[in-house]
């Protein structure tokens, strides 16, 4: 069982992924390789001149990778909550885990299907988004939504600062008390 699975391998699932695998959370990342940030050319991007889409993607990958995140390529096909966490099928295979976040973009198909609550969107060309609390939790417990579908600017520094929020605050939550990681330099 996987303590975190990730629904999305963009900017704000792979920036999850990195911080839930820091912390030691055994964390699947399972993508679609659908995302359009794969065919973004990103000059807005702090502390990146410029990069291509697929290769912003790519090195969000490698760094939650080194953490320990695993990576699927398959496609969500449904989530169902029991006593031990969650269900989550996929058109390859079943995953269990105990904690959910959805970094699905646009896509608001699957959040439909499971029961979540959606409201209208408030960024230009994005129509649905999730209903969330100010921690990123949906209206059921265990999952959570970060980046495009949790209703930021769709911008890639923007969702993967969410992702990296929402999953300090899933973090904090199964820690009990806030969770912060900073890294120093070695001198």
């Amino acid at each position: 069982m996987y303590d975190v699975l990730i629904v999305g391998g963009g900017p704000a699932g792979s920036s999850a992924a990195i911080f839930t695998a820091k912390a030691g959370k055994k964390t699947v990342v399972i993508d679609n390789n659908k995302g359009v940030t794969k065919r973004a050319w990103v000059k807005n991007h702090y502390g990146v001149v410029d990069v291509e889409g697929p290769d912003l993607v790519e090195t969000g990958r490698k760094q939650a990778s080194v953490y320990g995140a695993d990576y699927v390529s398959a496609t969500v096909t449904n989530i169902t909550k029991d006593d031990s966490g969650f269900t989550v099928e996929t058109d390859e295979e079943t995953y269990q885990a105990q904690h959910v976040i959805l970094a699905t973009g646009f896509a608001t198909d699957l959040a439909e299907k499971i029961g979540l609550k959606t409201k209208e969107g408030t960024e230009p060309r994005v129509k649905t988004i999730l209903d969330l609390d100010e921690q990123g939790k949906t209206n059921v417990e265990g999952i959570w939504g970060a980046g495009t579908i949790a209703g930021v600017s769709v911008h890639t520094i923007i969702t993967a600062g969410n992702g990296a929020n929402v999953a300090i605050n899933l973090l904090s939550e199964i820690d009990g008390e806030r969770y912060v990681d900073h890294d120093v330099l070695k001198k």
